[in-house]
């Protein structure tokens, strides 16, 4: 319990800061009238700052993280003078992409976390890096564009980019591809999120709390460490190295009292 007392006033300190940056920086486009922007936000902290932007009626933001899909996004904050400029040339001033393209022999070896691991190897924070977009031969990662020269000078002395390309490339050029969702059915004693992780994860319900003593489950995004916390429709369920799960439906009871569930897993 100290534990979770404790995780929960450290994250409730992290959103207060964030939620102040946020607030400073529109002070700026009000006071100086120019464009302001954060770092990337993962989807959590986007839910935090979407909240008191409309709890203030602020309307002159968006989120952008490179291409329409991205799930992590700069907070884009335009002065109403400026609302009509081409928000293209906006976004290409404070975001830019590279391609990493490998040689034949590394084609299908590397996993996101090896384009992660090797940036963050590099000292750039997690907030400058967008979204990653791994592909057999390479990937897309989307960036501060402040980072942008010394990501493509730095990322080719790591051995494992030595052989590969790096370039810089076009906005519009990112190459996405939409993940398959796959539709999954479950069966499980009840609502509770222990219960529901253990099936989703095909682990033991006491597996399944380890899970969630580890910090590697999140609720729409948002760290849990309520095991008991109890799960509706549409909750989205994170569980680290194991996917993400949207359960979309509750089909109803068995005899024996048991729950089905229809699960989107991605």
């Amino acid at each position: 319990m100290d534990k979770i007392v404790e995780s929960t006033k450290l994250q409730k300190d992290i959103d207060k800061l964030l939620i102040a940056k946020v607030l400073d920086k529109l002070k700026i486009v009000q006071a100086k009238n120019r464009v302001e922007n954060t770092d990337f936000l993962d989807l959590a902290q986007k839910s935090i700052v979407e909240e008191i932007l409309n709890k203030r009626k602020d309307e002159n933001y968006l989120f952008f993280g490179g291409y329409k899909q991205a799930e992590r996004t700069m907070l884009v904050l335009i002065p109403f003078e400026t609302s009509n400029e081409n928000n293209d040339k906006i976004f290409s001033n404070i975001m830019s992409a590279i391609r990493v393209s490998l040689p034949k022999e590394l084609i299908g070896k590397y996993e996101h976390k090896s384009y992660l691991g090797a940036i963050m190897k590099l000292g750039v924070k997690r907030e400058k890096i967008g979204d990653i977009l791994v592909r057999d031969d390479g990937a897309d990662i989307i960036i501060s564009s402040e980072i942008e020269k010394f990501l493509i000078n730095s990322l080719g002395t790591l051995t494992r980019f030595q052989k590969a390309k790096i370039e810089k490339i076009n906005l519009e050029d990112i190459n996405y591809i939409e993940k398959e969702k796959q539709i999954i059915k479950i069966n499980v004693p009840s609502m509770r999120l222990d219960a529901i992780v253990g099936e989703l994860a095909k682990v033991s319900r006491s597996d399944a709390n380890k899970y969630i003593e580890q910090e590697r489950v999140f609720v729409n995004f948002k760290l849990e460490l309520r095991n008991s916390r109890t799960i509706e429709e549409n909750t989205i369920i994170t569980i680290r190295g194991k996917g993400r799960f949207t359960i979309s439906k509750i089909l109803g009871e068995t005899r024996s009292k048991r729950i089905n569930l229809e699960v989107e897993k991605w």
